[in-house]
């Protein structure tokens, strides 16, 4: 995750247990590819174009095309959320005013695996420690 997306006061909530979940039983054999890389084409177009990319490989085919991309979801907002493209959106997003949730999301751009890395609440406080 881009350091600028979360202050240190926000609270993270991380799925990386579920992740695991879902790539141990893919190794296992209790899921398949086809259930585990279906990112929907919104998010291919959005993972080819907007994202930031992450220095780990694909736990399902090892590429080393693995991205990170971020939405913010809230009140104002529209419906399918907004994508949260660098610092002075995010900036943008905190100074609303209103109670605003992101979600990073990985993807790989190989086999199109996708899962929710984590969630976070932003607000328009603490405005200076997000870009540290």
């Amino acid at each position: 995750m881009p350091r600028w997306q979360a202050s240190k006061n926000d609270g993270i909530v991380s799925y990386r247990l579920a992740r695991q979940r879902t790539v141990q039983a893919f190794h296992e054999g209790r899921r398949t590819a086809t259930e585990v890389c279906d990112a929907q084409p919104e998010l291919r177009r959005v993972a080819h174009h907007h994202a930031a990319p992450l220095n780990e490989p694909c736990p399902i085919c090892d590429a080393d095309d693995l991205v990170s991309v971020t939405f913010a979801f809230g009140s104002g907002l529209p419906k399918g959320g907004r994508l949260v493209a660098d610092l002075r959106e995010m900036t943008r997003l905190r100074h609303r005013g209103k109670p605003t949730t992101c979600y990073s999301l990985e993807i790989c751009r190989s086999c199109w695996w996708n899962h929710l890395r984590e969630s976070y609440a932003i607000s328009g406080d603490d405005l200076s420690s997000s870009a540290n």
